[in-house]
């Protein structure tokens, strides 16, 4: 199951279309920072959702790649996303 297909079944299309930028990055970083009862989500969703969240971030600020720090840390059944995302500049 893909990532994509996650955030659909959590939240359907006709809501996310409703919901801002904002509010549509604020529940991705939610799937990280919380998980659900015990259960840790799949590496390779963790992968997508960093890259999506680049991706996210460059449609509205040019950001320094080269010295991007993002991180998934893993302890007692919790997942925090930790990221350090230098903005050169907001794009117009």
């Amino acid at each position: 199951m893909s990532f994509s297909e996650v955030l659909t079944k959590f939240f359907p299309k006709e809501e996310m279309k409703k919901n801002s930028s904002k509010e549509i990055a604020k529940e991705r970083l939610r799937l990280v920072l919380v998980q659900d009862r015990g259960n840790s989500l799949p590496e390779d969703m963790l992968l997508n959702l960093r890259a999506e969240l680049i991706a996210l971030f460059s449609r509205y600020m040019v950001i320094d790649e080269g010295q991007l720090d993002m991180a998934f840390n893993k302890s007692e059944g919790e997942i925090a996303l930790v990221a350090s995302i230098p903005v050169v500049r907001i794009k117009n």
